[in-house]
């Protein structure tokens, strides 16, 4: 009972907004020292894990990439290309990135989307051309409404996508779970059945990504 208090820690920290790796740390060390287990134990259960998963941290190595792009005009190029397009809407440009980034998840290809190398340099200049070109120069607070919507359609995608995909990690996961607890449950069937939930997620945020476009109208208009 007492390892649940990390769960706490980690309500508590993010609540605050304070830095969510010193949060995670934190809510870890507490886990552990709930759990029985003493401080040396702990961190070296820390130390382990970031071991076993190194490899994540390669995927900083494509951020100085981006930042190059960026620097020749990467963003500049996404802008003008938005800017030819007079159908496109603030709302279907991240409707139809939903579509894209959810299929691709569901076929296992997650490295085609992303915050740092599709949301940033791509996605949010595109929308934020595409608002520009219809109603001019956005308020502050209208760029971040389009880059929290534009932030979220890639999460959004992403999470609900790569549960139809069997050999992905969470899905191996809950199969793993499962069975842990005699509850057999073979990866396709947890894959058929997240299907469903994918279909229902896209048109729940689909509603509100033209919603985004009603809203965009009115803060328009009041501009």
């Amino acid at each position: 009972m007492m390892s649940l208090l990390g769960i706490g820690v980690v309500v508590a920290g993010l609540a605050a907004r304070l830095n969510p790796v010193l949060v995670v740390t934190a809510a870890a060390l507490v886990t552990g020292l709930g759990g029985g287990l003493d401080l040396v134990q702990v961190i070296s259960a820390l130390g382990k894990g970031f071991n076993d998963a190194r490899y994540v941290s390669v995927a900083f190595l494509v951020l100085p990439v981006i930042g190059l792009s960026e620097r020749a005009g990467l963003q500049t190029r996404a802008r003008s290309l938005i800017g030819g397009l007079r159908q496109v809407t603030v709302g279907r440009l991240l409707l139809a990135y939903l579509a894209v980034r959810q299929l691709s998840a569901a076929l296992g290809l997650l490295s085609l989307g992303g915050q740092a190398n599709m949301v940033r340099p791509l996605l949010v200049p595109m929308a934020e051309a595409e608002e520009e070109s219809k109603r001019g120069a956005p308020s502050p607070a209208t760029r971040e409404l389009i880059r929290a919507h534009a932030a979220a359609v890639d999460n959004i995608g992403a999470f609900f996508g790569e549960d139809i995909f069997i050999a992905l990690g969470s899905v191996l996961l809950v199969s793993a779970v499962l069975r842990q607890n005699h509850l057999p449950a073979e990866p396709l069937r947890i894959a058929l059945w997240a299907i469903p939930t994918a279909i229902a997620a896209f048109v729940i945020h689909a509603v509100r990504l033209l919603s985004l476009d009603a809203a965009l109208a009115r803060n328009g208009s009041a501009r």
